[in-house]
């Protein structure tokens, strides 16, 4: 008798700990939610939202507010929203040309950001952690006053191994086997969790749950400066291999009599559809960056043919290792991030036609190309939504630890 009582408070504690996840889930990633809201997406009766939501709200996680009068009989239900500086994380981004920090509370919102620029080119990995650091006491410093982070998310432009952080390779920042998360953990004193993952994966999954891609469960997410970065969400789950390097779709061969590359092999689809390609096609430097690029566009807005004949080879390019990803992966929606975003309206016509004639018609037909939402803090943002996923699977250990930490201090 004592053993099966022991497996039904074991069983009901799971479902209690489900129950809080789907909760927490829904209002971080939909805002503000009426508790009749809340029973309708997760399934849950009246009483059992009742009984969870106080539990948040003992906790401080969440406040409840009046719901504006629908002109219905009865009273409106009560409307629950996130408290975001009760609950955040840090977030952190390494790209080629910038480094930025943001503190991010639960539900999304940015509290407080800094991204400062940085020179091209290799850059030692105690300079890029000692800057992070120093950003981070910035930012915290500035405000607001929030609880102490939960975590910390890191995006970077390299090949990371998931479980701790360690970057295998980042050609674009002349890296090799860094074992970044530990550096960072003891640059940032602390105990805190610290994941890191490649930012084009984090892209997606900000795209997913706050940008273009929000209500679809099959993406593509590409982004491009100076190298090119994938993010594949399949089901509604980032596919990334089995130690997080799934996803380098920018060095995808595609092209048997290409250029080298950068990772060291040649014939990369990067070296089609990058930066420097765009450029060197359109008789810019091939070196010129961000303000060269805007250059191109501001030339092709005004007819010049060699700038729209960079774009659409581009375009091409681009449009020939989509075929492949689309036959493979059979995808709701393509995002084009980064310089793609910037450059959608003058590439969208030749990555169809290449879809078109290379894709599966079955597949090619269910498609659809749209721009990033979310611009260049994308990574960032995915970042703190990696920093999060601890507490959204599980809100009862958070709730258990803010118990155990008021005793303490009782």
């Amino acid at each position: 008798m004592t053993v099966r009582l022991a497996a039904v408070g074991q069983r009901s504690e799971t479902v209690r700990r489900a129950n809080l996840s789907a909760i927490v889930r829904e209002l971080h990633d939909g805002g503000p939610l009426s508790r009749s809201d809340l029973v309708g997406r997760t399934g849950l009766t009246r009483s059992a939202i009742r009984g969870l939501i106080g539990e948040f709200v003992t906790a401080g996680l969440v406040g409840e507010e009046r719901a504006a009068p629908l002109g219905t009989p009865g009273r409106p239900s009560p409307l629950v929203r996130l408290n975001p500086t009760r609950v955040v994380v840090l977030a952190l981004e390494i790209a080629v040309d910038s480094v930025a920090v943001a503190i991010v509370g639960l539900g999304g919102e940015v509290l407080n950001r800094l991204r400062v620029d940085r020179p091209r080119g290799h850059t030692s990995v105690e300079e890029i952690v000692a800057d992070l650091a120093g950003l981070v006491a910035t930012v915290r410093a500035r405000g607001p006053a929030t609880d102490a982070p939960i975590g910390t998310g890191v995006a970077i432009v390299g090949m990371v191994r998931r479980t701790d952080g360690f970057v295998s390779m980042a050609p674009n920042l002349g890296w090799t086997d860094v074992p970044l998360g530990s550096r960072l953990a003891r640059a940032l004193d602390t105990d805190g969790p610290i994941a890191v993952a490649n930012e084009a994966d984090l892209g997606a999954l900000a795209e997913l749950r706050r940008g273009a891609a929000r209500g679809h469960d099959n993406i593509v997410f590409i982004s491009g400066e100076v190298g090119v970065g994938g993010g594949i969400i399949v089901d509604g789950r980032p596919l990334t291999g089995v130690a997080g390097y799934g996803g380098e779709v920018g060095h995808l061969p595609v092209n048997p009599n290409g250029t080298p590359c950068r990772c060291g092999s040649s014939g990369c689809w990067e070296t089609e559809i990058g930066e420097r390609a765009l450029l060197r096609l359109a008789g810019h430097p091939p070196d010129g960056g961000r303000s060269e690029v805007e250059a191109v566009l501001g030339e092709a807005r005004a007819g010049s043919l060699p700038a729209l004949g960079a774009l659409e080879s581009v375009g091409r390019w681009l449009g020939v290792g989509l075929a492949g990803l689309v036959n493979v992966l059979n995808p709701q929606l393509i995002v084009l991030g980064g310089m793609f975003g910037r450059i959608h309206p003058y590439v969208t016509a030749a990555i169809r036609a290449e879809l078109d004639r290379r894709a599966l018609p079955a597949a090619s037909q269910l498609v659809r190309i749209v721009p990033a939402m979310l611009g260049v803090d994308a990574s960032l943002i995915g970042a703190a939504e990696l920093a999060f996923e601890p507490l959204l699977i599980d809100p009862a250990m958070w709730l258990r630890r803010r118990t155990v930490d008021a005793f303490a201090s009782a």
